[in-house]
């Protein structure tokens, strides 16, 4: 049987189904798609969230020098949950292909 691949965000990561946008101008000429590319913003909705932000639990932190513990570890929640719409940054995101989907 073939399993059903997933994705495990970690951190403070965002996994976003970013929008198609516009094939047409307000005239109705047709958009190469190398126009789209060039928008520095772009918008689309949130699929996947991290945990959030690590950080050590102050109340259990004993001296700097001891061992840590995986259990000590939180995080700060994000403030997106998913399908919430979100914008961002071309040049700042990372263009992942996952079961043949941008």
């Amino acid at each position: 049987m073939a399993q059903k691949k997933q994705i495990i965000m970690i951190g403070d990561r965002v996994l976003i189904d970013p929008e198609a946008g516009p094939d047409r101008t307000q005239t109705g000429l047709y958009l190469p798609p190398t126009v789209k590319e060039k928008d520095r913003v772009q918008g689309g909705f949130v699929v996947k969230v991290g945990p959030g932000y690590p950080f050590q639990d102050p109340a259990k932190s004993e001296e700097p020098w001891s061992a840590k513990r995986a259990g000590d570890l939180r995080y700060i929640p994000l403030q997106i949950y998913e399908g919430d719409y979100a914008l961002f940054l071309r040049d700042a995101a990372f263009e992942i292909e996952f079961e043949s989907k941008k």
